[in-house]
């Protein structure tokens, strides 16, 4: 478990760094979307109890013991609609970003300091 926050951890430092360091449009709603994936997999590690299972009810795992044998299933709920989330919004980022272009004919973002308010 201490890996997986470990490694959540360095996914958004690295979507974080890619935000804060790139100049190019497309890589940096890539560097939203990686940060944004690393969050998501911290959200899901803190949700994990070593020993139980998925809050799936079968044969396996009677009613009367589910509480003690299954993971809390709202972070799980939590991160699968925060993926659906993330997908819109990453594609909304990039059909502007593909506007963008089309107008400017660049990727560069300092070639659009004229665009401030």
């Amino acid at each position: 478990m201490k890996l997986m926050i470990g490694f959540a951890i360095l996914t958004m430092g690295v979507g974080i760094w890619g935000l804060l360091t790139r100049r190019n449009l497309i890589k940096i709603v890539l560097s939203l979307s990686i940060a944004e994936t690393g969050l998501q997999v911290l959200m899901v590690s803190i949700g994990y109890i070593k020993g139980r299972t998925a809050p799936i009810l079968d044969s396996a795992v009677g009613i009367t013991d589910a509480v003690h044998k299954v993971v809390d299933p709202v972070p799980q709920a939590l991160v699968l609609t925060a993926i659906v989330i993330g997908v819109a919004v990453d594609a909304l980022m990039l059909s502007y970003v593909i506007r963008l272009f089309a107008k400017k004919k660049s990727l560069d973002i300092s070639d659009y300091r004229d665009m401030k308010w």
